[in-house]
């Protein structure tokens, strides 16, 4: 087999986020509209390996994909052994417009799976001048926890295997046994108590029900999508929640479950580029003549 270079630059970010000094990891690929992809709940950037792999979309748009705080190859801020770490919603938002403003980004597009299809929702709700358009994949207000997040960092069991076998689920039967089992991987070495930390976000300080008014899907379009097989977030979830939002998008997909775009890339591709297509052509138009 003959050598493959990806076009993926990994680079470090050294920024601060609520006061403190954070060195974060992304990759990056492409050139044109920015990009930003957010990772689910106790995993990494490598969900977005195939998009920023696929030419189809980093032919016209720089895609970014970073590695939350405690996550992947970013490290948790300086003095994290004498905390525990728990994701609450300020937060969340600080790191997001952190990130985009240290890299410079002029009103990027973002893209956020499950805890960042959520995050979507609210980046919507406050923030959406700062975005030309956002993308919630397996995004709701609001999920009923079906989980004990109390397995998950405990001293006498393995938590990266629980944290997998608690997502396994989720994932679709039609995906491929390869990226289900890449997917699952990347649960297995989340680091102690992150999963649960996520979960803290989702479970207790993002409940959005009743919240979402005055979002202008005209100014920043809002495009949700939500893979059939997934029962965390369900798709009467997300078509509940589209439900307040006037001009929201939506978009149920089949033979996807709650990772789409690393449990089956082939198929959310036949998703996720018409999307694209419309914010790339809806930049065009906003273009001066």
């Amino acid at each position: 087999m003959k050598a493959l270079l990806e076009p993926i630059v990994g680079r470090y970010l050294n920024c601060t986020i609520d006061g403190h000094d954070c060195r974060i990891y992304f990759e990056e690929a492409g050139t044109g509209i920015p990009l930003v992809c957010l990772h689910t709940a106790g995993a990494d950037n490598r969900q977005y390996r195939h998009m920023l792999n696929d030419p189809a979309i980093t032919s016209r748009f720089r895609v970014l994909a970073f590695d939350m705080p405690w996550h992947g190859k970013s490290y948790p801020p300086a003095g994290w052994e004498a905390a525990e770490y728990e994701l609450t919603t300020e937060l969340y938002v600080t790191t997001i417009l952190s990130f985009c403003e240290a890299m410079e980004l002029d009103r990027p597009a973002l893209m956020g799976c499950s805890i960042g299809g959520r995050i979507v929702l609210q980046l919507a709700h406050a923030h959406g001048h700062r975005f030309r358009a956002l993308i919630g994949v397996e995004s709701a207000d609001y999920q009923q926890p079906w989980y004990d997040t109390a397995w998950l960092n405990q001293n006498d069991i393995h938590g990266g295997e629980v944290c997998a076998a608690l997502v396994s689920g989720l994932v679709a039967p039609q995906s491929p046994a390869r990226y289900r089992h890449e997917t699952l991987w990347q649960y297995m070495q989340s680091g102690p108590g992150v999963f649960k930390g996520d979960l803290y976000f989702y479970r207790v300080d993002s409940d959005l029900r009743g919240r979402l008014g005055g979002i202008d899907t005209a100014a920043c379009p809002l495009y949700l999508l939500t893979g059939e097989y997934d029962f965390s977030c369900s798709p009467a979830d997300t078509l509940r929640t589209a439900s307040a939002i006037p001009g929201a998008s939506v978009t149920i997909m089949k033979e996807l479950g709650h990772f789409p775009m690393s449990e089956n890339p082939g198929q959310f591709r036949k998703y996720i580029l018409p999307v694209l297509d419309e914010i790339g052509n809806h930049n065009t138009h906003r273009r001066p003549a």
